[in-house]
């Protein structure tokens, strides 16, 4: 989630799910869009390193449209190295093997966020 003024990126919770089980996440996620009044959905593509897109990008893309359809506007974020990213935070910051496995997806996603804030804030 993003501050009232949308310049800072907070984590809020990470939705686990069934692999294949988009529906479950598209439940959760309209609930979300409507109890928290979200405007827009970001969302981190997994590309491969050349940029082209594997398997997961075209899940994120599958799920994208899902979402649209229900009327929710939704923005890609490329993730490369997203994760990467944060472990290397989080072990500099000498968190333990369980504690940044428990973090690592929110705190990823958090980046992914402020990137996109970052980026719509400079125009």
């Amino acid at each position: 989630m993003s501050d009232g003024l949308g310049m800072i990126a907070t984590g809020v919770t990470t939705f686990h799910f069934k692999e294949k089980d988009l529906q479950s996440v598209l439940d959760y996620v309209k609930m979300e869009v409507r109890e928290r009044k979200i405007d827009v959905v970001v969302l981190g593509l997994p590309k491969n390193m050349d940029g082209s897109l594997g398997f997961q990008a075209e899940y994120v893309l599958e799920f994208k449209g899902m979402l649209e359809a229900e009327g929710i506007k939704v923005e890609l974020i490329d993730e490369r190295l997203t994760t990467i990213q944060v472990t290397r935070v989080m072990i500099d910051a000498d968190m333990s093997r369980q504690k940044r496995k428990q973090q690592v997806d929110k705190l990823a996603a958090v980046v992914i966020l402020q990137s996109y804030l970052d980026r719509i804030n400079k125009r």
